[in-house]
């Protein structure tokens, strides 16, 4: 179950890096709030893959489910009722303002996990089977 998976990791530095310029050089409303949103889905997501090796569509439900709750705390402003709003940086992580979009952007990271994982295995196994039509029988 405890694995270290390098394409994983590999995946999660680089979106952590993709998020990070994303905090710190885009100021509009689209990629920052929404593309964000998406990315850090599948951030989350590919780094419980980088550890555990677990069925995709149970990490990447459990993922959306972590994020569906901390979107509801934001609802009931629970980084300032539990007075985190001292630590920024935690703070931000956290986030502090409800929206449905935010719901919106995890349920189209969870889509894009999923059609992603499956994508390989589908052209894997039509070059196969192609491979295999083409070869003369062996005796």
């Amino acid at each position: 179950m405890f694995i270290f998976n390098p394409k994983y990791f590999y995946f999660t530095v680089t979106l952590f890096l993709i998020e990070v310029y994303i905090a710190v050089f885009v100021n509009e409303s689209f990629i920052r709030p929404f593309i964000g949103d998406v990315l850090v889905f599948i951030l989350i997501y590919c780094f419980v893959k980088t550890f555990f090796n677990i069925h995709s569509s149970i990490v990447a439900l459990s993922v959306f489910a972590f994020s569906c709750t901390i979107e509801i705390l934001q609802y009931f402003n629970f980084v300032n009722n539990l007075g985190l709003q001292k630590y920024k940086i935690l703070a931000v992580a956290l986030g502090s303002v409800f929206d449905w979009k935010d719901i919106i952007a995890y349920a189209i990271g969870i889509i894009t996990v999923l059609c992603l994982e499956k994508l390989p295995r589908k052209v894997i196994a039509a070059k196969s089977r192609k491979a295999t039509r083409n070869c003369p029988d062996v005796k």
